[in-house]
């Protein structure tokens, strides 16, 4: 994760200060939760059955449309796709596993990708690898019951609901992340309308630095927290232990797993710090401007990546 595309992404995000489908661009307030999910043995078993399931399916029909453009110079809609899963599930009975949606879902997505691809959006579609995170989605039948999520095949999920939800719940993501943990991602529909854009009320403008985090127009300096730094001894330490191990034996899993939870670590204190400091700016000021960086181009500098990712 690189911390200067979040600097620019999470600041311009907070300015909107709304979080909006980029699927469904209404006029509609949508909002999304991210909560943690604490599931049993076996519902871990049968997640991990159905994350295989939709990144197969995925696989399946990304190779399967690079073949069709190969041969007729038009790939697979997103109609054609969802065609081919009742024929696939005949011939593969594990694919009735999951539930049908997270499979109908994949196969969106694949389209979504490729949607973003032709529109220079994004890159093209790769294929998915179970060495990194993963998830399903699920659009219909999810409900909220105290502290649990009722999922479809899965039941009663523990969860730690740590605010108020309310509105209409559209679409519950489900992901588990290379450390381990498990996630869930609620898509609300609050049913408030969209605020409309001012230019009224205190305005700011905001430098990204190297030095310093950032700095505004009003003379506040914000230091580099430098999380990576920081964590920089006890990752390397990690690392050099993890490629010691035997390729494919149990420690070097473990070993493995270490590493992905000081990612994690660093990853979580950026997206607080990040969090914490956008709040600030949007709930002090009115109007927010930001320089029109190139921030992947700076990225790519080798004298400024790594002050940027610390």
């Amino acid at each position: 994760m690189n911390l200067g595309q979040d600097i620019y992404g999470e600041l311009t995000f907070a300015v909107k200060s709304i979080r909006i489908n980029k699927v469904a661009l209404k006029a509609e307030m949508l909002k999304i939760v991210k909560i943690r999910l604490y599931p049993t043995n076996e519902q871990k078993e049968h997640l991990s059955q159905s994350f295989g399931c939709a990144r197969w399916v995925y696989n399946y029909m990304l190779a399967k449309t690079n073949e069709q453009y190969k041969a007729t110079g038009k790939g697979l809609s997103h109609y054609d796709m969802t065609k081919l899963l009742p024929s696939l599930k005949k011939e593969y009975e594990w694919l009735t596993i999951p539930y049908s949606q997270t499979l109908q879902s994949a196969c969106l997505n694949l389209s979504n990708a490729f949607v973003n691809f032709f529109e220079k959006r994004g890159k093209y579609p790769r294929f998915k690898s179970k060495h990194q995170r993963q998830s399903i989605q699920y659009k219909q039948n999810v409900k909220i019951e105290g502290d649990n999520l009722k999922i479809p095949k899965l039941g009663l999920v523990c969860a730690r609901m740590h605010r108020q939800t309310e509105g209409k719940l559209k679409i519950v993501t489900i992901s588990k992340n290379p450390d381990g943990k498990y996630y869930a991602s609620l898509l609300f529909d609050d049913g408030m309308s969209k605020p409309k854009q001012s230019i009224g009320g205190k305005a700011i403008g905001i430098d990204l630095g190297l030095t310093d985090f950032c700095v505004t127009s009003d003379g506040s300096k914000f230091k580099q927290p430098k999380w990576l730094k920081r964590h920089e001894r006890n990752l390397k330490r990690k690392q050099q232990k993890h490629s010691r191990q035997v390729k494919g034996s149990k420690n070097r899993d473990q070993a493995r797993l270490k590493v992905a939870k000081v990612h994690s670590k660093i990853s979580r204190c950026r997206e607080d710090f990040l969090h914490k400091l956008s709040r600030r700016i949007v709930d002090e000021n009115q109007v927010i401007c930001l320089e029109s960086l190139h921030v992947k181009g700076m990225v790519r500098n080798p004298n400024l990546s790594k002050p940027l990712a610390k």
